[in-house]
């Protein structure tokens, strides 16, 4: 059985959304007028799939359907002529499987790189630069970008609004900047594009742990600017962190789509060629100065990715890079739990669960499904299973993937029996 019109179109909005909306923003000067058109060309494809079927070919479907919204639009302008014809080059009215010379098919990796650059334009605040950039290049949800953020929905929505009025008004350039303007541009991109990365490796909400396609792009885009800037090694870090998360994307769940925790995958299903071209990266970018926080990273997921079984995972020297890595962010909520569980994983458990428990307190990372979630399997490892049942309850009231509620219950229900068990023994 196919999809169903809505499937098809949930689907396409979530894989396609950002490179419909990119080759518009480019022709038409104007954030708020590309993601109208967008959003009218979802909203008629829902209504005239539900009459006469999905077409064989929906995403050409869509294009067309922008581009005839978009040429539309430009008849109510006085430069409509000339940009009507710019529009509607190489697209006849019968092209829906041929578009290699339609607008949207221009140049789609410069249309990423220079939406990544505009919505990280300096003018804009770094906050206001990655909730757009989020939005509008990622494709994510404002509830997927707020997750990543550690944000309210509300709050970044008003971001959002506030950095679109600014470019428009201002009349920021949609380019990508010159060779000498980059590298100060860089910073954010770079943050942008592994939190898209971050949102495929681990989907906010949804039936699947991972969204491939976001990962995917999240790497072909620091390939690309690897390609504009081969010396900064900081894209190099990035990279390479990338690739080896992602040598571990078949392992992660079983064949019922079950989340697998890293300790018991199976490590021969681990793509070795990207583990073998990130490996050298993380080695040059950690005996380049500046040694970024990414490379840092970067050589956590090395020795993971080099320990043949989890057994012999260095834990000792993963603890000790993550506390460098707090050493120089400051406060981050997010790295002090994962240096946290280093520690109990280097054979403190009750040194990590008193960093958790701290981290707990401080409510820094309220509504963070992970937290609990840490905090109960470092209680079920001291024996302490009511507090371990309570704590991955209290995991499962905020977590939205449907992959990860499937482990948290399962967990949940293995400490529970182990309580039933003591207290029987009493």
């Amino acid at each position: 059985m196919g999809e169903t019109p809505q499937q098809a179109v949930a689907r396409l909005y979530r894989g396609h959304y950002p490179a419909l909306v990119a080759p518009l923003i480019r022709i038409m000067g104007s954030f708020e007028l590309a993601e109208d058109i967008v959003q009218d060309a979802f909203a008629q494809a829902l209504t005239t799939w539900e009459a006469q079927g999905v077409p064989p070919t929906p995403i050409a479907w869509l294009r067309r359907t922008a581009r005839n919204r978009a040429i539309d639009q430009y008849r109510r302008q006085s430069s409509w002529q000339a940009k009507s014809q710019e529009l509607a080059q190489g697209a006849p009215e019968n092209a829906s499987t041929n578009f290699s010379d339609s607008v949207f098919d221009e140049d789609v990796h410069d249309d990423a790189l220079r939406l990544i650059f505009t919505c990280c334009h300096p003018s804009l605040s770094p906050a206001a630069q990655i909730a757009l950039t989020l939005r509008t290049v990622c494709g994510f949800t404002t509830e997927e970008a707020a997750r990543a953020m550690l944000l309210q929905p509300a709050t970044l929505q008003q971001r959002i609004v506030r950095a679109k009025r600014k470019i428009d008004l201002a009349k920021i350039p949609y380019t990508v900047p010159d060779l000498e303007a980059l590298p100060g541009r860089l910073g954010t991109a770079l943050q942008t594009i592994y939190l898209l990365f971050t949102e495929g490796y681990g989907a906010t909400k949804g039936d699947a742990l991972i969204r491939h396609e976001l990962c995917e792009e999240a790497i072909r885009l620091a390939r690309l600017l690897a390609s504009l800037l081969p010396e900064q090694a900081s894209i190099r870090a990035v990279l390479a962190l990338m690739l080896l998360h992602h040598s571990r994307r078949h392992a992660r769940t079983d064949s019922a789509g079950d989340l697998i925790t890293l300790d018991m995958q199976d490590r021969s299903t681990w793509d070795r060629d990207l583990i073998a071209e990130a490996l050298p990266m993380v080695e040059l970018c950690l005996v380049t100065p500046p040694v970024s926080h990414y490379a840092i990273e970067a050589a956590i997921s090395a020795l993971h990715a080099s320990a043949p079984v989890a057994a012999e995972t260095d834990w000792p020297q993963i603890a000790a890079l993550y506390g460098l890595l707090l050493e120089r962010a400051g406060e981050n909520p997010v790295i002090e739990l994962n240096a946290a569980v280093a520690v109990a994983m280097a054979g403190q458990v009750q040194e990590g669960l008193d960093r958790l428990d701290s981290l707990d307190s401080s409510n820094a990372l309220p509504n963070y499904h992970l937290l609990p979630a840490a905090r109960g399997d470092l209680l079920a490892r001291l024996g302490r299973w009511q507090d371990a049942q309570e704590a991955f309850a209290s995991a499962l009231t905020t977590v939205s993937n449907d992959v990860e509620r499937r482990y948290l219950q399962k967990r949940s229900g293995e400490v529970s029996a182990k309580f039933e068990r003591k207290t029987k023994n009493f």
